[in-house]
């Protein structure tokens, strides 16, 4: 046999050997076993998280797909009915003489026109705007001032004239309309600024056309979005000539004019064949302070979209309302509700003096110059009572000879209100200045 060469010591040495062998080779077995433990646990492991993204992934597909339906018909709704906005102050945006004339037909003309140029124009300056977008114009105004305003000025023959213009303006296209907002301070600004603000955040809304060139208040509005995503939505349309502040901010919005719709200029109703001597003294004195390039008035007196008229049978007999002591005011809707509200009527004209009247009722300066002595008075209260639309000769002089007079007698006055009245009429300056004879007169010299 093959171990008769071995000794005894031999083989117990080589058992011990394979005894070695066997332990290594069972910590082997070991190792491996646990690493196989391992890797199983793992792989479980692994394939938990791969179904549970797989779900994930899948719902998430879902929900993406849903998410993307309802923005498609989100877009789809919004872009259902797109629109351009046409807003105007119609206070100050005023309509050509000869449309106005023709009433009904005249205001029919003039939405066909104006419907006309905003298509144009989108075809020629936005033609990222949609095609089939459609055109809605608001107009803003107080139709009676208006209406009574063209007619003294001579542009119709009616005052109903304007009314009939407006019914065919609104009633040529289905979202042409025109909006009378009734007698009141900044009644139409008020409107046409909460439009404003609302159709800029509608999203169906692609641009807006905003007719406000006669009115600096706006320049407020405009200036809360000068950013060039909201500008750019944002054509200006000018009537007349824009106000100093709004030209300012010209540069950084669009414009555009169109010459055959509105007035370039703005209403004068003076009588054309009406010389200056024939009219009421502080009115020689108002129109006088007016040059023909349209300058500032001084004294703090605002050219509105309109001069005053004085009519021989019936001249404005107050100044409480009137727009030529705000230097604030746009247009004339704050002072139209009765006709030719810049200025009170004077006093009975008198003859210049050939030399200065001494007379001890009138305060004199040592050139025997007249002077007015200081009026204290609160200007909040005076705002307060230029707005109540009382008659400054009736409750001043106590001899308002106008009837009927288109002013107040019957309000209780206040001392403090009485002396707020006197002075809102000294603002207006006294045709006759520091020669004035007239001891009641409520004018300033």
């Amino acid at each position: 046999m093959a171990l008769q060469g071995y000794s005894e010591e031999a083989l117990h040495k080589r058992f011990e050997d394979l005894k070695g062998l066997d332990h290594h080779k069972n910590d082997l077995i070991t190792e491996l076993l646990c690493r196989m433990d391992n890797l199983s646990n793992n792989f479980q492991q692994m394939s938990l998280d791969h179904q549970r993204e797989t779900q994930f992934n899948r719902e998430g597909q879902l929900r993406e797909q849903q998410l993307q339906n309802k923005l498609r018909k989100l877009e789809s709704f919004m872009n259902r009915d797109p629109f351009v906005s046409v807003l105007i102050d119609g206070d100050g945006m005023i309509f050509e003489d000869e449309m106005i004339k023709r009433g009904e037909i005249g205001g029919k003309e003039a939405a066909t026109k104006l419907w006309n140029a905003i298509r144009d124009y989108l075809h020629e300056k936005l033609p990222d705007v949609q095609s089939d977008c459609r055109i809605m114009t608001r107009i803003y105004a107080n139709l009676k001032g208006l209406a009574e305003v063209c007619y003294k000025s001579g542009i119709v023959e009616r005052s109903n004239t304007l009314e009939d213009f407006y019914r065919g303006f609104t009633g040529s296209k289905i979202l042409f309309d025109f909006v009378d907002v009734g007698p009141g301070k900044d009644r139409a600004d008020e409107k046409i600024t909460e439009l404003f603000k609302l159709q800029l955040s509608d999203y169906r809304c692609h641009h807006i056309f905003f007719g406000c060139s006669h009115d600096n208040g706006y320049a407020r509005l405009l200036e809360q979005y000068t950013e060039p995503s909201l500008t750019s939505r944002i054509t200006l349309l000018e009537g007349v000539p824009f106000e100093k502040e709004l030209k300012f901010l010209q540069s950084q919005y669009s414009s555009v004019k169109f010459g055959e719709l509105f007035r370039a200029k703005k209403i004068n109703i003076y009588s054309p064949a009406q010389p200056t001597s024939s009219l009421p003294p502080a009115t020689q004195a108002v129109r006088a302070a007016s040059d023909s390039s349209g300058a500032p008035l001084p004294h703090g007196v605002y050219q509105s979209p309109y001069q005053p008229i004085t009519n021989g049978s019936n001249p404005s007999p107050t100044l409480s309302n009137a727009s030529v002591m705000n230097p604030k005011a746009a247009s004339w809707a704050s002072t139209a509700t009765a006709a030719a509200q810049l200025v009170s009527p004077p006093p009975t004209p008198q003859p210049a003096p050939s030399h200065p009247a001494t007379s001890d009722e009138i305060p004199r300066n040592r050139n025997l110059q007249r002077i007015d002595p200081p009026i204290v008075y609160d200007k909040e209260l005076v705002n307060k009572v230029r707005n109540m639309k009382l008659c400054n000769v009736h409750f001043l002089r106590n001899d308002c000879g106008y009837k009927p007079c288109t002013h107040s007698h019957d309000y209780k006055l206040s001392k403090n209100e009485l002396g707020a009245l006197k002075a809102i009429a000294r603002m207006v300056p006294c045709y006759y200045g520091s020669d004035c004879d007239d001891p009641k007169c409520i004018y300033g010299h």
